[in-house]
Order: structure tokens, then C-alpha cells, then sequence
């Protein structure tokens, strides 16, 4: 099925072209439209265009019509131009169709979108990371795209790792026979922890009561991690939470002082400092292969044994 897609930089400059260009010529190789953002290849420092270019960019991706506005890529750069951002002509956008689909500093945006107008967007690829990588793009994340794009969408679903069984049936009334639960109409959002922990204390950060908040990052030691974590925790946003769900930390290098240290370390003192439900594994983050999830939707999970869900249904 033929789609528009419209790709735009609302974050840092593109540098790496070789894998815009992949990434273009991925979805168009899979039959969709692809309109480039005039200032999609913008560079201004580190970002792709000084902040009102960005805005301006942004701005015509919610005009675009397009089915789906996907980021270039990620980096840094929202932060700064949020208070510029016109959240009725998104909100009105998302409500006429279009997905707004990024990661890592996109999350910015999603959180903010979803603050201000209760919106949903989608957490799910970057065009250079994902369609534009050397290697062949990932095929559970090109279908979850796919599956998006077409409305067939209605949930994710991973195995837990074998300790976090353990986990869960350590901390007694966390789980009922065999380890199974589930968590119904829950909304649930997200994304980078870097991110969302400095949004703390500003109007971008959303009060979700009884939610499912999932978390990525990259480059971050597990003491950092549990650092950002402990910032959330003590701004009450972690006791808010029906589940905290761990999506992937990668490219990190533990050191001999830390000692047996590491992020399941992390993982353990969280459990241990609130009632929420605390697993790991989910297939999103800085890794090829990443399920999509709607940052903002009321969503069940699920949890038998090993086996874990995230179910939306439809759409559209």
C-alpha cells in the first residue's frame, strides 16, 4: 500500500548522507512516496538549521498531509525550540492522519505533544539508523513499520530474559500463578531516559497517573542510568507508574571499580523502591531490531511466564 512519507530534521544535522540517501531509497524501494523536507540536509552548528529552521521544519511536516512525518535522525536539538512549537497545528495534523514516528531526542517532542494536547505519536525508527543502515534494515522493525503505515497495528510482544522471571517472583504480590498479570487501560509512554528525566519540572513532561512507562537509552553507564532513574523517582513520577518496562541500554563499557555493578543492578534497586511493575527486554532503543509503540495510547499488558504483550488494537 502506498504511502506519503515525509522526512524532516527537527534534531541534529544529518552526517552521515550515505545512509539518507539507503534510507530514501529503502521506502521507496518498498513503494511509498518519500517527500524530502527543503531543510532536511540543513547544518548549523550541530543541528540540521538554526532553531527556527528546525521549527519551520517541523511546522511543514504537520502541513505535509503526509501518512507518516519520520525523523532523519536523532542527536540533540528539541529541547531548545519547544516553547516555539505550534501543538494545535500537530495535534490537528495526528487527528487527520499523520503519524509522527521517531526516537532518542524525539522524545522531546512526543512527551511534549503529549503534555499539551494528548496526542499520540509513535515511538519507532529513525530513517538513517533504521532504513539506512549499511547492513539490510531489520525485518521485525520494517514489518511493525509496515503494520503502522497499513493500521494493522495492534500490539508488540518479547520474551522476558530468564533472571527477570526470578525478578518478579522475588517480590512477593507482585505475580499470580505462574507469573501472570496483566495491567488493562494503561496508558502508556516513554522513550529516551536521558530525555525525559530533563524534561523534570517543566510543562513538557506530562502527569500520567497509572501508566506504562517504557525507557531506552544509549551510551549510558548503569550508574547514570540509575542516576536519571533516581531523578524521576524522586519527582514522583516513578510512584505514579503501574509498570516501568526496560527497553535496551547499549553501547556502554562497564569498568573494574564498578565491582559487579551493572544495569540488573539497577533494575534490582528499582524494584525494590517501588510498587510498580519493573521488567526488561522490550525490543525498542538504539538497536536494528525495534517494535513501534504509541506514545500515548491507553494499552494492556500482559505477562504469562516469559512471555510479555503490549496490545492496542486498532488505530484508525
Amino acid at each position: 500500500m502506498k504511502k506519503h512519507i515525509y522526512i524532516y530534521s527537527p534534531s541534529s544535522a544529518v552526517r552521515d548522507k550515505a545512509s539518507f540517501k539507503r534510507g530514501v531509497k529503502r521506502l521507496q524501494t518498498l513503494g511509498h512516496e518519500v517527500e524530502i523536507d527543503e531543510a532536511a540536509l540543513a547544518s548549523h552548528q550541530r543541528f540540521a538549521g538554526d532553531d527556527e529552521t528546525r521549527l519551520a521544519a517541523i511546522h511543514r511536516a504537520a502541513a505535509s498531509g503526509a501518512d507518516v512525518a519520520l525523523i532523519s535522525r536523532g542527536g540533540y536539538g528539541l529541547t531548545r525550540i519547544l516553547p516555539g512549537i505550534n501543538y494545535k497545528a500537530v495535534a490537528k495534523a495526528i487527528a487527520k492522519g499523520t503519524q509522527f514516528v521517531g526516537l532518542s531526542d524525539f522524545t522531546a517532542f512526543q512527551t511534549a505533544v503529549l503534555a499539551k494536547t494528548g496526542a499520540v505519536t509513535w515511538a519507532g525508527p529513525a530513517l538513517g539508523e533504521d532504513f539506512g543502515s549499511a547492513a539490510t534494515p531489520d525485518d521485525i522493525m520494517e514489518a511493525c513499520f509496515d503494520d503502522l503505515i497499513t493500521g494493522q497495528g495492534e500490539g508488540a510482544g518479547w520474551q522476558l530474559p530468564k533472571n527477570a522471571i526470578n525478578s518478579i517472583a522475588a517480590y512477593p504480590g507482585l505475580a499470580g500463578e505462574e507469573g501472570a498479570f496483566s495491567i488493562e487501560n494503561a496508558l502508556l509512554w516513554g522513550g529516551n531516559l536521558a530525555m525525559l528525566s530533563s524534561l523534570v519540572g517543566t510543562p513538557y513532561l506530562p502527569v500520567v497517573k497509572g501508566g506504562i512507562l517504557f525507557l531506552e537509552d544509549v551510551g549510558e553507564h548503569p550508574y547514570r542510568v540509575e542516576r536519571m532513574l533516581t531523578q524521576l523517582l524522586h519527582a514522583g513520577v516513578l510512584a505514579q507508574q503501574k509498570a516501568v518496562i526496560f527497553g535496551q541500554f547499549s553501547n556502554y563499557k562497564l569498568v573494574p571499580h564498578d565491582k559487579g555493578f551493572k544495569l540488573s543492578t539497577v533494575v534490582a534497586w528499582l524494584q525494590s523502591q517501588i510498587k510498580a511493575r519493573v521488567l526488561t527486554g522490550l525490543p525498542f532503543g538504539h538497536v536494528a531490531t525495534k517494535v513501534l509503540l504509541p506514545v500515548g495510547f491507553k494499552t494492556t499488558l500482559a505477562v504469562e511466564g516469559r512471555d510479555a504483550f503490549l496490545l492496542w488494537g486498532h488505530q484508525h
